[in-house]
């Protein structure tokens, strides 16, 4: 009797575990189907006011981090998570329970953002990106951090020298533009920040921070320049000066398989 018991207990207790892992099926045919959903974005991005402008019926989590959206998707406690291309498809590639729904939701530009009025910094980083564009480096590290086949191959770290310092300010949560790799913060803005500091003629330091937290280090001084995935906006052109655009990107829809 006591054994039958005991059976009986870790059937319950089995049938509950696999009650409880199971997640709603969600269905999304359109961008219609996101109205009324528990959408997760990333705090501070163009995803998140993205969302809350075009689905205002839709309930929004934001977190600090694409990948802290993905993992409450996971969980199932939300539906789904819109965020920036790239680094929504470096989160699906860690996780196969997931997969990307692409209806190009929303186009946009990143570009390198300093502080109101800083003309000289802002025009050496323009001529920088000109001169990647034409010479090469700009596919370089396109083709390092963005390949066809995934396999990210990290390039050297220039050896940088000046008596200053130029201070990039990013959030590494951003793969491939920024991201911890081991102990060190790398990426493709981060590569391009020292091709920008190289042309500055100063050392470069890497400061990261929390995304929507940016654009009030860049007028407090805090940092000399924003290089983290950073859309142009309207919105943001009242607050900071941007550089000339240097990559295309879109809104995605991630969810569970």
């Amino acid at each position: 009797m006591k054994k039958a018991l005991l059976v009986l207990v870790a059937l319950l207790m089995a049938a509950t575990l696999f009650a409880g892992g199971k997640k709603e099926a969600v269905t999304i045919n359109s961008p219609e189907d996101l109205a009324g959903k528990k959408i997760g974005v990333q705090a501070g991005t163009t995803g998140e006011t993205f969302v809350e402008e075009e689905y205002p019926t839709a309930k929004v989590s934001s977190f600090k981090s694409g990948m802290d959206a993905a993992l409450d998707l996971k969980n199932g406690a939300i539906d789904l998570v819109v965020l920036d291309e790239m680094p929504a498809k470096a989160i699906v590639a860690g996780n196969p329970d997931l997969k990307i729904i692409d209806f190009d939701l929303a186009i946009e530009e990143y570009a390198i953002a300093v502080k109101k009025g800083n003309k000289e910094l802002l025009d050496s980083i323009n001529a920088t990106i000109a001169k990647m564009r034409a010479n090469g480096d700009y596919e370089a590290l396109i083709n390092a951090f963005m390949p066809a086949d995934g396999a990210i191959v990290i390039p050297a770290s220039k050896s940088l020298s000046g008596s200053k310092t130029l201070k990039l300010g990013t959030n590494a949560a951003f793969k491939p533009f920024e991201y911890v790799e081991g102990k060190d913060i790398v990426g493709f803005d981060i590569s391009m920040g020292q091709y920008i500091a190289e042309d500055f003629g100063t050392k470069l330091e890497i400061v990261d921070i929390d995304f929507g937290a940016l654009i009030a280090a860049l007028q407090s001084d805090s940092i000399d320049f924003i290089a983290a995935g950073m859309s142009v906006t309207e919105e943001r052109k009242k607050n900071v000066d941007f550089s000339d655009a240097y990559y295309a990107s879109k809104q995605v829809i991630i969810v569970r398989k």
